[in-house]
């Protein structure tokens, strides 16, 4: 019985790429990946932000109520000269009040009551109202200058924290800078350490895209081998063939 079989055989060439490419699978399959090679990293904080997180740490003495002398108080932002103009505007205050206190003392004695009770009466009255009118004017400017460095203190904190989100946002954008750097490294020692993989796996996908109908096709046929006849078999076959001759020419009657 003969069986016929067909096979489509590729290219020489096809056939060899295919072998080179299985030969070199086995061991890379059995190859651990060094995912050590391109561990992601963390840019570390720069020293702009380093800085501003301690100039943040004495923003504290600007937000209570800056009691003291010491630094951040409100005395701390009092005006140096302060102390020199009230002296002077007391100073000026004085000397009106005395010449407020001549001409009461020209009208007492004018009116020829200068050394008795009614000039000691409105002499008095006069010095309790220049004592008041004193004090009144000393306050409002002790108050007007604590009002002064009270803004002044308030703006120093504005400024301080201003000036240290500047600095933060400038340090946050260098550290951005080095992260990127560092993920531009591992990206790449990524691509190196998998490299062989993609490699191989691209010459994969060009050699599945090779359709094997695309050669030609060879017709191999195989034809089936009959078993050798015995003796016997040969014997019997030949004298029925002899009888078969022999019984036409009538010898078997």
């Amino acid at each position: 019985m003969a069986i016929e079989q067909t096979q489509v055989l590729p290219a020489p060439v096809l056939e060899a790429a295919l072998t080179a490419y299985t030969q070199k699978l086995p061991p890379m399959m059995g190859k651990a990946i060094n995912t050590a090679s391109y561990n992601p990293q963390v840019a570390a904080q720069n020293t702009l932000q380093t800085g501003a997180q301690t100039a943040a740490g004495g923003l504290g003495s600007l937000t209570g109520t800056g009691a003291g002398t010491g630094a951040g108080s409100i005395a701390s932002y009092m005006s140096p000269y302060q102390q020199q103009v009230m002296d002077a505007t007391m100073t000026e205050f004085d000397r009106n009040a005395a010449v407020q206190n001549v001409g009461l003392r020209d009208n007492a004695i004018s009116q020829g009551a200068y050394g008795g009770g009614r000039e000691g009466v409105m002499a008095a009255e006069a010095m309790r109202g220049s004592e008041m009118n004193r004090a009144m004017l000393q306050a409002q400017m002790l108050n007007q200058g604590y009002g002064q460095a009270q803004q002044a203190r308030m703006g120093d904190l504005q400024a301080q924290q201003g000036l240290g989100t500047y600095q933060a946002g400038l340090g946050q954008g260098l550290q951005g800078y080095e992260q990127a750097g560092l993920d531009a490294t591992t990206l790449a020692a990524r691509e190196l350490e998998y490299e062989p993989y993609t490699r191989m796996g691209l010459i994969g996908q060009q050699l599945a895209q090779i359709q094997p109908g695309a050669f030609a096709s060879t017709n191999v046929g195989y034809q089936s081998s009959q078993a050798p006849a015995s003796p016997m078999a040969s014997f019997l076959g030949g004298a029925a063939g002899a009888g078969g001759v022999l019984g036409k020419m009538g010898i078997f009657g």
